[in-house]
């Protein structure tokens, strides 16, 4: 016990000592050092202790002042570093003397740009005149450069990148500098070795002296104090919270019983810190199984399919193209019926209201995963019909007309066709329109041309939009007709139970098409008065409607809105402001498109005029959004930005009036029986939304 609070003496004393002569370590010297404040603090308030605390009390008491004592120094130690290196009168030049050094020892390399050896790194900035340690450039250098291999010749422009990282005095610049000098291994974690090297770094720029084996005491006190979860290692988000807290304390000086307070609170209150492999897994583990599910549905099929006709008569002629455009086409197969399921949205707002599944499947990203098999659509069609139109048809028509009399003749009426009549059959003229209609799709949905980027010309401009994307992409209908036709004229397929398409897309198709009809019919019954119209700076319009009757729903969610007046098939999305407990529906609207444009002008035109009715809507709704899982949360942390803030309207609102209905019931106030502990608003205001 002696020994290891001899050591901790020791400690402090190092980490404290600022003087380039001090060259012995003292309890004593560090509490009598004037350079620290707080220390003279700990030492009157351990003096003031009184004298008829006797014992274990008082003992404990002393440890604790030891223990904050020795905190505080390990917190000061990397704060010190960075003075004595680059602090005020430290060895960082300004660039017109480090260029003239540069210039004195510089060569021709290989390149255009003269460079100096790494060697010389310390000579150039000045760092060999004012200290004895070479060491400390090499270090400097491999924490500049960021990687193993850091003994390489170095450019002039190079060194000046160097010297303006050196003399960024800001927190962050300087605190991941400090942490890649410690980090040798260049792993993002600083183990006990690492630390045990700074410490005789740090010892010889002073000049003290440090024996390995003190080094090594002090290392383990060091990793005792800052790895609170005994991991064996220091990341630097537990180094930069032992810092920010050395310059707090540095600022605002405090008493011994405040910091015994304030670190027993903070004990308290201090939750894991999760490692960025464990937040990464926690956001991200949802997307990732249902994607590696799907890849290994993708290339299962592709691997069975591809077996299957390796072994059948058409391999002799085609080689391996066959069993490859037939694996994709299986392919292809699953994912033209998966692909309407993610944008069946009663489907999923009620398959959601499980707890169970809502936890394992990401319904939030369920446009995401629609556009994932888009793109696995566009690689199984430029495998399936590039590989046909490449590789199988011209081995078709070039093939000995022996082996295709014995292998696939039959398939072609013992007639070896010309290319052009292989593309004029029913099943290559199907297969080419699907890929026309799918490219015209597919091109219109993407960001440019459905926000009418400015990067378009004028000319595309004109015919692209969100109208354009709405309108191409019901050109589905079509694809799936040519689909059922293509594959019914297969070649080399005979047998109707190897005509599998239909069995993929049955389901899909009818479960989407219901959808379509129960939509329709509910929202032609939704026809919903206008109540009032309001509009506010940035061409917002709100809109309070009358609800309908039975019509329910959660904070969070959005309606579908159509306007008769501006087109019978357009309706657009928009998170609900009401409350869930209000009387009426109501939404802001801002102007970013050509229908926001027309439904802001048509209500404007009725607010001024005085006009008392307002033109004809219909809503098409509820859906559920990923704002309606507040309640799943104690801490809620609301981000909007100018109209992006409108979801959060209705859940302040359904936070207060869960509020009110609590207090009016006394009881613990409780949200749909989830407590919310902690609510923060981040936003930006740009218009008036409430």
């Amino acid at each position: 016990m002696d020994g290891q609070v001899k050591s901790k003496n020791s400690l402090l004393a190092l980490l404290k000592s600022s003087s380039p002569s001090s060259s012995s370590l003292s309890y004593s010297s560090f509490y009598s050092s004037s350079n620290s404040s707080s220390s003279c603090t700990i030492e009157n308030d351990i003096h003031d202790f009184s004298p008829v605390q006797t014992g274990s009390k008082a003992s404990h008491e002393v440890e604790q002042c030891s223990h904050v004592a020795e905190n505080e120094a390990i917190e000061d130690m990397g704060m010190r570093f960075f003075n004595d290196i680059f602090g005020h009168g430290g060895i960082i030049m300004e660039w017109k003397d480090v260029e003239k050094r540069f210039n004195l020892v510089a060569w021709t390399g290989n390149g255009p740009e003269p460079v100096v050896s790494w060697s010389e790194f310390g000579f150039c900035i000045g760092l060999g005149m004012q200290t004895s340690s070479p060491e400390l450039a090499r270090e400097l250098l491999r924490a500049l450069r960021g990687c193993k291999e850091w003994k390489s010749d170095i450019t002039k422009t190079e060194l000046h990148n160097f010297l303006l990282r050196m003399n960024d005095d800001s927190f962050n610049s300087r605190m991941q500098l400090f942490f890649d000098m410690c980090n040798r291994n260049m792993d993002g974690r600083i183990t006990e070795t690492d630390i045990k090297q700074t410490i005789l770094l740090t010892a010889s720029i002073n000049k003290l002296s440090v024996t390995r084996d003190e080094a090594e005491d002090y290392a383990a006190l060091i990793m005792e104090s800052v790895d609170n979860k005994n991991k064996g290692y220091i990341e630097i988000c537990e180094m930069e919270t032992l810092f920010k807290g050395s310059l707090l304390k540095a600022h605002t000086p405090m008493k011994l019983g405040s910091i015994l307070q304030q670190s027993e609170d903070h004990e308290e209150e201090e939750q894991e810190r999760m490692s960025k492999m464990e937040v990464l897994f926690r956001t991200y583990w949802r997307r990732c199984w249902v994607v590696i599910v799907w890849l290994i549905g993708c290339f299962g099929l592709f691997g069975w399919k591809f077996d299957q006709y390796r072994n059948r008569s058409g391999f002799e002629v085609m080689g391996y193209c066959l069993p490859t455009a037939k694996g994709a086409a299986e392919t292809l197969k699953f994912n033209m019926a998966l692909i309407l399921l993610p944008v069946c949205r009663n489907t999923i707002t009620w398959l959601r209201k499980d707890p169970r599944l809502n936890y394992v499947l990401p319904f939030n990203d369920n446009i995401n995963f629609h556009k994932l098999i888009a793109g696995g659509i566009v690689v199984g069609v430029i495998l399936h019909g590039g590989t046909h139109l490449t590789c199988d048809f011209p081995r078709i028509i070039d093939s000995d007309k022996s082996i295709f009399r014995q292998t696939i003749a039959a398939g072609f009426g013992y007639h070896q066709p010309t290319y052009m009549e292989i593309l004029a059959t029913t099943e290559v003229a199907s297969g080419i329109g699907m890929v026309v209609l799918m490219a015209i799709a597919f091109s219109l949905a993407t960001k440019w041309p459905r926000r009418r980027s400015p990067v378009l010309p004028l000319s595309l401009r004109r015919v692209t939009g969100y109208n354009t994307f709405w309108y191409s992409h019901h050109l589905f209908v079509l694809v799936y007709v040519l689909l059922i036709v293509h594959s019914m004229f297969l070649f080399l397929t005979d047998k109707w139970i190897e005509k599998t398409t239909w069995m993929y897309i049955a389901f899909p198709v009818l479960l989407y098409a219901g959808e379509r009809v129960f939509r329709a019919i509910r929202s032609g019954s939704y026809e919903v008065d206008v109540m009032k119209a309001s509009l506010y700076p940035g061409k917002v319009l709100h809109l309070k409607m009358q609800k309908p009757e039975g019509f329910k729903y959660r904070s969070g969610m959005y309606i579908f809105i159509q306007c008769p007046q501006i087109s019978p098939f357009q309706w657009h999305p928009f998170s609900l402001t009401s409350g869930p407990q209000d009387e009426y529906l109501s939404v802001h609207i801002r102007t970013l498109g050509d229908w926001s444009y027309h439904i802001y002008a048509l209500f404007q035109e009725a607010v001024l005029s005085g006009l008392q009715g307002c033109p004809k809507l219909y809503i098409d709704g509820p859906y559920g959004s990923a704002s309606q899982d507040h309640v799943k949360y104690d801490i809620l942390v609301l981000i909007g930005l100018g109209i992006g803030a409108t979801p959060f309207i209705s859940i302040l609102k359904d936070v207060a009036n869960g509020v009110q209905t609590a207090q009016q019931s006394d009881h613990r106030m409780q949200l749909n029986k989830e407590s919310i502990k902690s609510l923060f608003i981040l936003g930006y205001k740009r218009t008036k939304l409430l």
